[in-house]
């Protein structure tokens, strides 16, 4: 690591430890799968936003598609099982 990456690292909050981007983007994906299932939501008198829904959808399914060949079958497994549930709920949503 060069000693310009060192200082970055200690303010991202890594103190000398940088995670595995797989764990990253893992986190990032299923973030975007609960925010697709918030933006689906109509409770509280707030109309569902689908456009917004898609979108958290599709970097999902991209951010798996990058790095879905790291990762280990249990865990590709469990990512697809999520985002073809997350999928489907937004076609029936979409078809309400």
């Amino acid at each position: 690591m060069s000693s310009n990456a060192a200082p970055d690292a200690q303010a991202a909050g890594f103190q000398g430890q940088v995670p595995p981007v797989t764990s990253v983007v893992t986190e990032v994906i299923g973030m975007l799968v609960l925010v697709a299932h918030a933006y689906m939501d109509e409770t509280k008198g707030r109309a569902a936003d689908l456009s917004s829904a898609e979108v958290a959808i599709d970097v999902a399914s991209l951010s798996f598609d990058r790095i879905k060949e790291r990762l280990t079958a249990d865990e590709r497994l469990a990512l697809t099982q999520l985002l073809t549930e997350t999928r489907l709920a937004f076609v029936k949503r979409r078809e309400m």
